[in-house]
C-alpha cells in the first residue's frame, strides 16, 4: 500500500471485488464497530450497514454472501427481502420501501476505502461511489 492511501479506512482492494460482487467488513473497535458490506456493479461500488431494516440482524447468513442467485439484487438470506444494488431500496419481501443504511466508500489507488467524511455525510439517500 502506498503512503497516499488512509489504511484505517481500507475495506479491500479494488481486485477483490468480482463484477458483480460482494464482501463484507468491519472497521473499528470496541463494543461498537461499524459492520458493513460493499458491493460491486458494473464498474461502481455501493457500501451499506449489513442491517436489514425488518429485523435488525446481518443480511448474510454465509461470509460475503449479500446478493441474489442472479446478482441483480441485494438479497436478506433471513426473509428473502430484496433491495436494490444503487438505491438499497427495498423492492421485494416484508420491509417494501424501505432502505438500508448507506456507508458511503471511495475506490482510491486501487483499494476501496471508507469515505474520509463518514459519517459526517447524509447516510439515507442510497447513492454509491463510481469505481473510479
Amino acid at each position: 500500500m502506498t503512503a497516499n492511501v488512509d489504511v484505517e479506512r481500507v475495506i479491500c482492494a479494488l481486485a477483490e471485488l468480482a463484477d458483480p460482487g460482494s464482501r463484507a467488513f468491519t472497521i473499528g473497535g470496541g463494543d461498537w464497530p461499524l459492520r458493513g458490506f460493499v458491493v460491486r456493479r458494473g464498474g461502481a461500488v455501493y457500501g451499506y450497514v449489513n442491517c436489514c431494516p425488518h429485523a435488525d440482524h446481518p443480511l448474510n447468513l454465509r461470509p460475503n454472501e449479500f446478493l441474489s442467485p442472479d446478482g441483480s439484487l441485494l438479497l436478506c438470506n433471513s426473509h428473502g427481502a430484496l433491495f436494490e444494488i444503487a438505491t438499497g431500496l427495498c423492492v421485494a419481501g416484508p420491509c417494501v420501501g424501505a432502505r438500508l443504511r448507506r456507508v458511503p466508500v471511495e475506490v482510491t489507488r486501487g483499494y476501496v476505502l471508507l469515505a474520509a467524511n463518514y459519517p459526517a455525510v447524509d447516510t439515507d439517500d442510497g447513492a454509491g461511489q463510481d469505481g473510479g
